[in-house]
C-alpha cells in the first residue's frame, strides 16, 4: 500500500483542507498520514470560528518520524498559514525527498485576482520558492500570476496560458506545472499543463457550471494525488480529479446547499472509485 503525507490545516467542521484530503485519499486505497498546520472549529466562511496555530508541532512530529524511519510515496501540501511554515516545510522536503517519491504542491493563497486576507506579496514570493522543491504544482491562474509577477487577466487566450506555464516552469518545479481553472472556450473550464523536461503542453476541459463552491480546489488536488498513487499517469490523474470535482458540484447543486459550505463529495466517492478502475 502506498503512503502519502499531507500537510495543511484541518477544519473540524466544513469541507476543505485535511477534512477532504484524508477521506478522499484514504477512500482511493492509499494510507494517508497528516501534519495539521492549524486546527479550526470550522472553515473560515463561518462566523466566530476558533483557531489554534500548530506551527510549533510540525518539527517535533517530523523529528519523531525520522526516528521511526518512516518514508512516504508522496508529500502533498495545501494551505500553509505563514512564511515560517513554508520555511519549515522546505526542510521537511529536504529530509523526506527520495529518488522515488513525489512532492505535490498546491500553493493555496489566492483566487479571483486577489490574495487571501492573511497573505501579502512577500508570502507569494516565498510560496514560489517552495514550488521550486516540488515535482508537480497545481496553482490557479491568480496564484500563478502572483508567483511569477504576471498581470492577472480574466479574459485571455492560449498564448497567455502557455506563457504563464513557462514562467511557472522557471520556478524550478521538477516534473510538471499545471494551471487550474483555465477557460479557453465559452462554457468550458479545466486544466492546462507543461512537462518540464520535454516542454510538452497538454490540456483538458469539461463543462463549466456557473457557480463556485468552497473547498473544491482541495478536492481536486487530493483526488489527483490519490490517482497518481494508484499508478495513473499525470494527465489521467488530472482528468479523474477534474471530472470528480465536477460531479461533486453537480451533486451539491441538486441538494441546494449554500456555496460557502462546501460540496457533497462523500456521496460521489463510489463514482470516483469506478473511475480508478478504468
Amino acid at each position: 500500500m502506498k503512503r502519502v503525507v499531507t500537510i495543511q490545516d484541518i477544519s473540524c467542521l466544513g469541507k476543505c483542507s485535511l477534512t477532504v484530503a484524508l477521506p478522499i485519499i484514504s477512500a482511493m486505497g492509499v494510507e494517508t498520514a497528516i501534519i495539521p498546520t492549524a486546527v479550526l472549529s470550522t472553515h473560515t466562511m463561518f462566523q466566530n470560528f476558533t483557531f489554534r496555530d500548530l506551527t510549533d508541532e510540525i518539527v517535533p512530529i517530523s523529528n519523531h518520524w525520522k526516528q521511526e524511519k518512516f518514508r512516504f510515496d508522496a508529500i502533498y501540501t495545501g494551505y500553509l498559514g505563514s512564511m515560517e511554515q513554508i520555511g519549515i516545510i522546505k526542510d521537511f522536503f529536504k529530509d523526506y525527498k527520495t529518488d522515488e517519491n513525489l512532492i505535490f504542491v498546491d500553493p493555496v493563497m489566492a483566487d479571483n485576482g486577489k490574495l487571501y486576507p492573511a497573505f501579502d506579496l512577500a508570502f507569494a514570493k516565498e510560496m514560489a520558492g517552495l514550488c521550486g522543491y516540488a515535482d508537480v504544482i497545481v496553482p490557479n491562474i491568480t496564484e500563478a500570476c502572483l508567483m511569477t509577477g504576471t498581470q492577472y487577466k480574466t479574459e485571455y487566450d492560449e498564448v497567455y496560458i502557455r506563457d504563464l506555464l513557462q514562467k511557472l516552469k522557471a520556478l524550478g518545479t521538477k516534473t510538471a506545472v499545471v494551471l487550474t481553472g483555465v477557460s479557453l472556450k465559452k462554457g468550458r473550464t479545466g486544466i492546462a499543463g507543461l512537462y518540464v523536461e520535454s516542454g510538452e503542453y497538454f490540456n483538458y476541459d469539461h463543462e463549466k457550471i456557473d457557480t463556485s463552491y468552497h473547498g473544491t480546489g482541495d478536492i481536486f488536488a487530493s483526488t489527483c494525488v490519490g490517482a497518481l498513487m494508484n499508478g495513473k499517469s499525470l494527465q489521467d490523474s488530472l482528468k479523474i480529479a477534474a471530472d470528480y470535482t465536477l460531479e461533486c458540484i453537480r451533486e451539491t447543486l441538486n441538494d441546494g446547499k449554500e456555496t460557502w459550505y462546501g460540496v457533497n463529495f462523500e456521496s460521489v466517492i463510489p463514482r470516483l472509485i469506478e473511475a480508478l478502475k478504468k
